[in-house]
Order: structure tokens, then C-alpha cells, then sequence
């Protein structure tokens, strides 16, 4: 019995001096303070989240095709214009979101012309997360005001495509976009339709919030 009475006491104090360092130690402030944004939980994203995005690239027409499905001889050599856009994403769960988007594009000719679009379209995205690399997939659907000399047209567009970010903190990631765009041209007479093939490859910079 006196033996486990010793052991006893022996723990106890043992205890007490293990608490005391500790205390020591946080009072020292050696012990070091692990922050929440360590330990990453890649399902982190809930309904009512946001981004808004800025990306700016350059475009790479890759084939024009008419009204008949004939490829159209190609007059603008990629790569041959530039591009940027602001667009905005609303969480309706942790992958899927809807928003909008605002663009500019332009590119130039053989002839040493400029056409000029302005996509304004709404925003589709399913997103998954590994670690703190994000994978969004995008499809928007709008209209685009074209101009090129003295040509104005108003017409729909589709783009679909996917980027990788990295998230550098709670607030921001970083990351590059991929989109194959469509912008048909649809006149009168459908053998002078023109379907237009537009690839933009673009750096892109997310606020979230």
C-alpha cells in the first residue's frame, strides 16, 4: 500500500511539473500558435461564397468555318490580339455557381486591321478543390458587340473551359484559364454565315469573399 501511495504521489507531482513548463512556456511565448488556415479543409466553400476575377491574356483564333461547314480561309495568324475580363461567381453549394462576365477582345488582320468584341454573358461553374489547388469549370452564354471598320454586329456567343488556381491565403489565389469560344456570325443568306473559333489562354487573379 505504501508503495502505491508513492507512485501516486509521484505522478502527481510529475503532472504538476509537466503543467508548470507548459505554463512557462506559453508565457514565454515558445510554444508556437498553429493557424487555422494550416490545417486546410479542401470542402471549404459553402453556399453564399464569392470570387470576383480579373483575367488578362491573349486570344488564338483557331479556325473559322461557313454556314456549310467549309473551313473559310484563314486571314488573321495567331497569335494576334489580346484579351481581359471581370467576372463574378456566386456559391450555390461547395462546387456549383452562377454569375456573370464582362470581356474585351481584339485581334488583328492580315491587312492590318482590328475587330473588336465586348462579351457580356452569364456564368456557369462546377469547381472541385485538391490541397490548395482549385480546378473551376466554366460555360458562359451572352451576346458580343463586334465592330471591324465600318461592320457592326451583335451576335451570340459560347465559351467553355477550365483554369487551375492556387490559393495563396484565405482572400486570394492565383491561377491560369483556358476557353474555346464560339462566335457565330448569322446573316440573311446562310452560305455567308461565319462561325468563328477563338481560344484564350489567360492569367487570372480571384478575390474571395
Amino acid at each position: 500500500m505504501r508503495r502505491a501511495w508513492a507512485f501516486f504521489l509521484t505522478a502527481l507531482l510529475g503532472l504538476g511539473g509537466l503543467g508548470g513548463k507548459l505554463y512557462a512556456q506559453a508565457e514565454d511565448g515558445e510554444t508556437p500558435i498553429v493557424s487555422e488556415w494550416d490545417i486546410y479543409a479542401p470542402e471549404f466553400y459553402s453556399r453564399g461564397d464569392q470570387t470576383f476575377i480579373i483575367s488578362l491574356g491573349v486570344i488564338f483564333p483557331v479556325m473559322f468555318l461557313a454556314g456549310d461547314g467549309a473551313v473559310l480561309e484563314q486571314k488573321i495568324s495567331p497569335p494576334v490580339g489580346g484579351t481581359g475580363s471581370l467576372a463574378y461567381n456566386y456559391f450555390i453549394n461547395s462546387h456549383f455557381s452562377v454569375g456573370g462576365e464582362v470581356g474585351g477582345m481584339f485581334a488583328s488582320t492580315v491587312a492590318q486591321n482590328v475587330i473588336y468584341l465586348i462579351p457580356v454573358g452569364l456564368r456557369l461553374g462546377y469547381q472541385f478543390v485538391f490541397r490548395r489547388f482549385e480546378f473551376p469549370l466554366t460555360v458562359t452564354v451572352g451576346m458580343a458587340p463586334q465592330k471591324y471598320l465600318d461592320f457592326d454586329y451583335l451576335g451570340l456567343f459560347v465559351k467553355a473551359g477550365g483554369a487551375v488556381y492556387y490559393r495563396f491565403n484565405p482572400d486570394w489565389s492565383f491561377g491560369v484559364n483556358f476557353n474555346w469560344g464560339w462566335f457565330p456570325q448569322w446573316v440573311k443568306d446562310s452560305k455567308y454565315d461565319v462561325h468563328g473559333n477563338i481560344v484564350d489562354l489567360t492569367v487570372g487573379v480571384r478575390y474571395h469573399f
